[in-house]
């Protein structure tokens, strides 16, 4: 099957639409916290996202891997050689905070590498895109807008690339997830740039400060799963940028055996 510009517009559909059901349960309801077998949050809005991303995504007949739906084994997986990757709520701890610093990940990935990635941030009302030959653009104020066709999409972003990277290196760094080796590479780059700033972020986020050059570089040290970076790598790709694994040295690949990430460096 063939990847189009319709996929596209639906999938932004689709994640804006599971960001307003996301926002429902934070801005008007009290919710629980379930936690999963990995010691994860769980919320209704996780799974309120992921059913409405569900009802759109069924549409394309793509497969469809997502955090919070059934995820079929491997010996099927491997032979998607076209799927979408999903996080319908990622950065559920900064939801449980209610510091507005989480997201819906929707990425298409095909023969393991991403070719087009959306986040929207619910609390702020901005999409990100980008993909393999889709510039990397930014839509504030995206409940304003009518998602035409993806050109139209492309002219009313922001275009990131246009923006100027900060001149004191800067570094972003997990706000719930600072290991010893992100602390080192802290440690490193003041040795090699001097005075480094850092900045913490939830989320998904992370990647997009580094894609809209508000950062020189992400490393991440620390547990991540693929549905956490597709999205975010594709929108990185489109801003000539790069998610590297690191212990391939090669962009990091998905629908691989194992779900959880290497760690990986976003530059």
């Amino acid at each position: 099957m063939t990847f189009t510009e319709e996929h596209i517009i639906l999938a932004c559909k689709a994640a804006i639409e599971a960001g307003k059901d996301i926002m429902h349960v934070y801005n008007n309801e009290s919710f629980d916290v379930d936690f999963k077998s990995d010691d994860s949050p769980l919320t209704k809005a996780d799974l309120r996202a992921h059913e409405r991303i569900m009802s759109f995504l069924e549409q394309t007949n793509f497969p469809v891997l997502s955090e919070e739906g059934a995820h079929a084994p491997y010996e099927d997986r491997r032979n998607w050689q076209q799927l979408w990757v999903v996080d319908p709520l990622d950065g559920t701890k900064e939801f449980i905070k209610r510091n507005g610093e989480f997201t819906v990940n929707i990425a298409f990935i095909e023969n393991k590498a991403p070719l087009f990635g959306v986040i929207y941030v619910p609390a702020q009302e901005t999409l990100y895109i980008g993909g393999k030959n889709i510039p990397a653009g930014k839509l504030q104020n995206a409940l304003n807008h009518s998602l035409g066709s993806l050109q139209d999409l492309l002219d009313k972003c922001e275009n990131m690339t246009s923006n100027t990277l900060p001149e004191e290196h800067t570094i972003v760094a997990s706000r719930s997830h600072l290991s010893e080796e992100t602390e080192a590479f802290i440690a490193e780059r003041q040795s090699k740039f001097g005075k480094v700033n850092t900045v913490s972020m939830g989320s998904s986020l992370k990647i997009c400060l580094v894609a809209e050059n508000k950062a020189h570089v992400y490393p991440r040290y620390a547990p991540t799963m693929e549905w956490d970076t597709a999205a975010g790598h594709a929108i990185a790709i489109g801003a000539g940028k790069e998610l590297i694994d690191y212990e391939t040295k090669s962009p990091m690949q998905y629908n691989r055996e194992q779900l959880r990430n290497n760690w990986f460096i976003v530059e």
